[in-house]
């Protein structure tokens, strides 16, 4: 069986602020609910050792093209990273229910 890549993934400052504050916000209604987030995130940025180019690029009006990607995970959450070389940038965690419409088109 053949050895596969792995990418090393670093997490922003920024992208770790945006994950406290999310999960602060969820435990305010459901410290269960904050739980599942961190561990979605976790297994979400995890996965992203293995073959990152899986994941769409993230399109906008303000965007660089063909820079950032996204993995949604816990099913309101975008994880958005970038790939250069080995490295995989975990650069922001969104929440989808706010007004992120131009960041997916």
């Amino acid at each position: 069986m053949g050895r596969q890549n792995k990418y090393q993934v670093i997490v922003s400052e920024q992208a770790k602020r945006m994950l406290v504050s999310h999960a602060a916000f969820l435990a305010q209604v459901s410290a269960d609910a904050a739980e599942r987030f961190i561990t979605a995130f976790e297994a979400a940025a995890d996965s992203l050792e293995i073959m990152p180019q899986r994941c769409p690029w993230l399109a906008g009006e303000y965007i660089p093209k063909n820079t950032y990607r996204y993995l949604l995970f816990e099913k309101l959450y975008l994880l958005v990273f970038q790939i250069q070389d080995d490295i995989v940038y975990a650069d922001y965690v969104v929440d989808c229910q706010q007004d992120y419409s131009w960041l997916i088109h």
